[in-house]
């Protein structure tokens, strides 16, 4: 079955350091990969080579097309959106105006899919229909994760990548937010996650892949790499929610 997002062989370098060595993954429409992995294993920086945020080498194709030559913008317009663990909002700006400026590929099909858009972002996130017209910044973390995921979903994304969506967030909250992730697949959407938390991403997520010092060294269904003992002993006990 061909693979809506296919990564191969992607290598990353800061000057002489070499952050990937090689890395290959691919994500089926509909479903939810998660990479796993320590601090320092290269996760954000996968993300942002397949983002066109950082020069690689190797290959990214979405959706059989390859993305070698395409910038962000034009990423945008395909259907791929990335929410980063910094979840980059305007902190002066309002909850709404914020989700606005998500909707960009909607930009020509005029203010009535924008209002639609904007109403179905509302009905999954209930808090912020409540707080529209407070500022992003005076938003509890959670929130604004919250905030963060409905401005990505406005641009009706194909594919959504999540870096550590669970960071800083209390465990009740991270339970929240992944169960919300996988309601989006289960309407259809495809995600990759990035993880450090790797119990809660284990659960939610239907394959796994397990990065250290910029290689894949383990992946599989979710399920399985959750019992792997190597995984068990490495990280569950360590990050755990």
């Amino acid at each position: 079955m061909k693979a809506l997002l296919e990564v191969s062989d992607l290598r990353v370098a800061y000057g002489k350091v070499q952050a990937l060595h090689g890395v290959s993954l691919r994500v089926q429409a509909g479903t939810i990969v998660t990479v796993i992995g320590a601090n320092g294993a290269g996760k954000t920086t996968l993300l942002n080579a397949v983002m066109g945020l950082l020069p690689a080498q190797g290959s990214v194709c979405f959706d059989g097309r390859h993305l070698a030559r395409a910038d962000t913008q034009d990423l945008v317009e395909l259907g791929l959106a990335l929410v980063t663990e910094k979840r980059d909002l305007f902190g002066s700006m309002s909850v709404e105006d914020n989700l606005v400026l998500g909707a960009f590929r909607h930009r020509r099909q005029g203010a009535a899919a924008r209002r639609r858009a904007l109403e179905d972002v509302f009905d999954m996130f209930p808090r912020l229909a409540e707080r529209r017209a407070q500022a992003a910044q005076t938003l509890s973390g959670g929130e604004r994760q919250m905030l963060a995921l409905g401005r990505a979903l406005m641009g009706a994304p194909r594919l959504l990548m999540l870096d550590e969506p669970s960071l800083g967030l209390a465990p009740r909250i991270v339970r929240d937010i992944l169960h919300r992730i996988a309601a989006l697949r289960d309407r259809g959407m495809s995600i990759l996650l990035i993880e450090q938390n790797a119990r809660a991403a284990l659960q939610v997520a239907d394959h796994a892949y397990v990065l250290e010092l910029g290689q894949v060294v383990l992946d599989g269904p979710a399920k399985r790499v959750l019992h792997d003992p190597k995984v068990e002993a490495t990280y569950l006990g360590m990050l755990s929610a």
